[in-house]
């Protein structure tokens, strides 16, 4: 395929969920949190040397391209799955970055104080990941064939949250029950379709499934 067809129909859809545009590569660890959010979502791309308003620009130097590697094997843990691909177009390079959705996560980007965050994708944003997410990625991680407890804590939970739409914080005030065991028993809602959460005015909100 020509290959500026392509990137301009790429580009053509816009920045979304599985897709970020990137004007230049000045710092790896910034790029870490892109690899992040689509490892821990459902993939993506970054066009690298396309900006905001999608005109291309091109990677501008051999630096750029060594920084992407660093981004996905140095300021990943665990290291990120990544695929780059480079069209050369009117003169111009750009670099297509594919991320695979991971299945190890978290998949964390390494900030500069040397502490591990994840974040997610939502949109066209990458968004730190909750308390909730970890406790669910590591829900994940257990043998399969779990089942639902409806303990009392659970119960309580479900009864604070009838017809609410509540933060974590609301949620652990109005059923009495410790934060930490809220996450770790919305997890578990969550995973078997009870509860569900959603990002707005930027913060995480949980409600009955279908509620």
């Amino acid at each position: 395929m020509n290959e500026k067809r392509y990137l301009q129909g790429l580009i053509k859809e816009g920045e979304h969920q599985q897709q970020d545009f990137k004007y230049r590569v000045s710092d790896a660890r910034k790029l870490a949190k892109s690899v992040s959010a689509f490892a821990n979502t459902d993939g993506g791309r970054l066009l690298i040397g396309v900006r905001d308003d999608g005109q291309m620009s091109g990677v501008r130097s051999e630096e750029e391209i060594y920084m992407m590697h660093q981004a996905a094997y140095r300021y990943c843990r665990p290291e990120a799955s990544i695929q780059f691909d480079t069209y050369h177009v009117e003169g111009r390079t750009i670099v297509v970055a594919t991320v695979p959705p991971s299945e190890r996560r978290p998949v964390c980007a390494i900030h500069e104080d040397g502490k591990p965050c994840a974040y997610i994708r939502i949109a066209d944003e990458n968004i730190v990941a909750s308390p909730v997410h970890l406790a669910i990625w590591r829900e994940a991680q257990r043998l399969q064939g779990s089942v639902m407890t409806y303990s009392d804590d659970v119960q309580r939970l479900l009864a604070a949250l009838h017809g609410q739409r509540l933060t974590l914080n609301q949620l652990a005030r109005r059923s009495a029950i410790a934060r930490p065991k809220v996450i770790i028993l919305l997890a578990r809602l969550i995973r078997f379709r009870v509860v569900q959460m959603e990002y707005a005015e930027q913060q995480f909100f949980f409600s009955e499934q279908g509620g």
